[in-house]
């Protein structure tokens, strides 16, 4: 408006532009005259929030109703959280977790699709897992969104074809697990801290194998209960109508038993520093987390103050400690962080990031140096003050929010809080000094009872050593198991080769092979794929013409996405998105090295650069691990130790600046012509799982290449 005002006037008399300009001049003088920008201004004293409280009341049987109305909107949204607490679920750990991926896969009153039709029908959103169900709605729709609610927590059914499909997409996630270093981390951070505690439960191929579709049954039916689990109702709708829903839908549900509590659990205090190792070859590189067990819970003194201390230390953004040091600093890093988890059963501070391997090391010195500065130095006042500031910050935009408000209410019930436990939030967190700040980081840390993690390549390994307490590095696998033995290989990396030869070929010595080789002209093998995360079928198919000359192509839906020619001297590739590009010189380099019926039977006289680097165990199974080195490109090998047919097969790809990695596995070999050949394969890239099934494989046909050149 004032900007308005003076245009304005200036076009009705421009003679006082002069006045009005020189009295801006002087008003912004004294301004600048009255204000040192040098001094930080005093904070406002904080003062005690108003926050309306919700209405809470008990059904009869067992539920604990929390509600706050808001009539702004036309919309209603419900939250049953259940009450019991997790179990300890040993050789089927995961069993919850597949119990709440199926729990929205029917009732004994609707198909799948049937209940998703009807919740479309009323546009309501309707979720569930294994403790929570969430239904959000219009209000006009409150009756058929709670019978559709109340349908799920008391009548699910999952079908066995539901049980089928979901297992095979958790069977697909497990594999994305072991080529995901954060994935690694997270597990063995949490069996570290937590080993006989659900938290510290990971879900594996064999506790997957172990869970049938009656276990899932008996969990639902085992949690899903209703006393003891609260409903948390937000938005337009008052007591009485709620009441009368409650009434209609949900007082018939009926307990089967006491609700199941979990004993408190402080975690595993390690007595000294304690160093962890999980494999991944080819890494270039590490994921490192740094983890202290702490005594507190949710709700006691010290929460609040530990997270101000967090915000400070890595949990606050670019401008904190480790970020400051590792980033910006050392260069480490692009990110470097903290964070603290305090929860009713146990409660954790970790911190790290992803770091080169050539600083690994490094990194790990002064996260763990960082660490003891916080507990020997009084923080500064502006890093104190910006961390309240910006904690203030986000409890005032979490109040815009009207499920704040029974959120706050149930905190205050599930965790026995104070009753004005929030309207005291910023005055308490006002109140916290720099002395507070040293007393917790006192209190909970020491420099020699930390987890250290470290994900990445064995080439880092004799590095970590000086951070273990007893010098000992423990190794686990992908899913936290120990690794007890580590072997090494009784053969030659050239006799390993022979063995695989001979038993693919089905023969014992190198005449036979190389007599069965020959009698194969050419193969055409096609492979239906399928995935998770594609909602429609492909189709990959692959050509083999001798010597050296062959193709592959991956279609659907009439659309071809990919495919690939090598004759052996030229060859081209083709995708959707670049189009037709000839191979470079040093792609058609690595293809001659690769191409063939049996690449391997040529290691020797090409010049291909490879190693055997020992004996892995992977899912109860020992490998012969075979290392290829082409350029900065590397490959690793799995062969059975028991029938030395390759299972799995890990590239690790440069292009430019970004490494690409994908990991493939081969089963089901089958007998064709007298050669084995696999028949079932998964190809993992990142989170992306394609599973194929071989629906064609023919030796010695008729192939026709051309429409694939043009």
């Amino acid at each position: 408006m004032l900007v308005l005002y003076f245009i304005t006037y200036q076009k009705k008399n421009n003679s006082m532009k002069k006045i009005l300009f020189s009295a801006l001049l002087l008003t912004h003088s004294f301004i600048q005259a009255q204000v040192d920008r040098s001094i930080m201004p005093k904070p406002t004293e904080a003062k005690k929030i108003n926050i309306s409280e919700s209405q809470v009341f008990t059904t009869v049987n067992g539920i604990t109703v929390i509600l706050s109305e808001n009539h702004k909107l036309p919309r209603v949204a419900f939250q049953f959280i259940i009450g019991s607490d997790p179990r300890i679920e040993g050789d089927k750990a995961g069993l919850s977790d597949f119990m709440g991926s199926l729990i929205m896969s029917g009732t004994e009153k609707r198909t799948k699709d049937q209940l998703d039709k009807e919740i479309d029908f009323i546009g309501a959103n309707l979720n569930a897992s294994n403790s929570v169900v969430n239904l959000s709605c219009l209000t006009k729709h409150l009756d058929k969104g709670l019978e559709l609610m109340n349908d799920i927590m008391q009548n699910a059914n999952f079908p066995q074809s539901e049980f089928e499909r979901v297992k095979k997409q958790l069977q697909s996630n497990l594999l994305s697990t072991k080529s995901d270093a954060g994935s690694m981390a997270k597990n063995a951070v949490s069996k570290l801290n937590f080993p006989k505690h659900p938290y510290g439960e990971i879900m594996t191929e064999s506790t997957l194998n172990n869970i049938t579709r009656e276990d899932i049954i008996a969990s639902y039916q085992n949690n899903f209960k209703p006393n003891g689990g609260y409903l948390v109702v937000v938005g337009d709708i008052n007591r009485i109508e709620l009441e009368d829903l409650i009434t209609k839908y949900l007082l018939a549900w009926r307990t089967n038993g006491p609700i199941f509590t979990n004993p408190a659990n402080d975690g595993v205090f390690p007595t000294g520093n304690r160093v962890v190792f999980i494999k991944k070859p080819g890494a270039v590189q590490s994921v490192v987390s740094i983890t202290y067990p702490v005594k507190i819970r949710t709700g006691e003194q010290d929460q609040l103050p530990l997270k101000v201390l967090n915000g400070i230390f890595g949990g606050g953004g670019f401008g904190t400690r480790l970020m400051q040091n590792l980033r910006e600093d050392k260069a480490y890093t692009y990110g470097c962080y903290s964070s603290l988890r305090i929860t009713e059963f146990g409660s954790w501070m970790s911190a790290g990031g992803n770091f080169r391997n050539a600083v690994t090391d490094s990194a790990i010195t002064e996260i763990l140096k960082e660490f003891q500065t916080i507990k020997t130095d009084l923080v500064k006042d502006e890093e104190l003050n910006l961390t309240k500031s910006s904690m203030a910050g986000d409890f005032a935009r979490s109040l815009e929010s009207p499920e704040t408000v029974a959120e706050f209410a149930y905190s205050i019930i599930k965790n026995k809080l104070e009753k004005d436990h929030y309207q005291t939030y910023l005055q308490r967190l006002d109140a916290i000094s720099k002395e507070d700040v040293l007393a917790m980081s006192q209190k909970y840390f020491t420099s020699t009872n930390c987890n250290i993690v470290v994900v990445g390549n064995e080439e880092i390994i004799e590095s970590l050593k000086k951070f273990d307490s007893d010098g000992k590095i423990e190794f686990l696998d992908a899913f936290a198991e120990e690794v007890k033995d580590i072997k090494l290989a009784t053969i030659s990396k050239d006799e390993l080769i022979e063995k695989y030869l001979f038993a693919v070929s089905l023969t014992s010595s190198a005449k036979e092979f190389s007599k069965k080789v020959k009698k194969v002209k050419s193969y055409e093998r096609v492979i239906d794929m399928s995935s998770p995360q594609i909602p429609i079928p492909l189709k990959m198919t692959e050509y083999f013409v001798s010597p050296t000359t062959e193709a592959q192509k991956m279609e659907g839906q009439g659309m071809v996405f990919q495919k690939s020619y090598y004759d052996g001297s030229t060859g081209f590739k083709f995708d959707m998105q670049s189009g037709k590009k000839d191979m470079t010189s040093d792609e058609l380099a690595s293809k001659k090295k690769s191409s063939g019926l049996f690449p391997e039977m040529n290691y020797k006289t090409n010049g291909t650069n490879y190693e055997l680097t020992g004996i892995e165990n992977d899912n109860g199974n020992d490998y012969y691990v075979l290392k290829l080195i082409d350029g900065e490109n590397v490959s690793y090998d799995y062969y059975n130790t028991t029938t030395y047919l390759k299972e799995k097969s890990i590239s690790i790809q440069k292009v430019g600046e970004e490494t690409n990695e994908s990991t493939t596995t081969y089963n089901d070999y089958k007998n064709v012509s007298g050669i084995l050949f696999p028949h079932s394969l998964t190809i993992s890239v990142g989170p992306m799982n394609l599973i194929g099934k071989v629906s064609k494989m023919e030796l010695n046909g008729k192939i026709d290449l051309k429409s694939l050149i043009e």
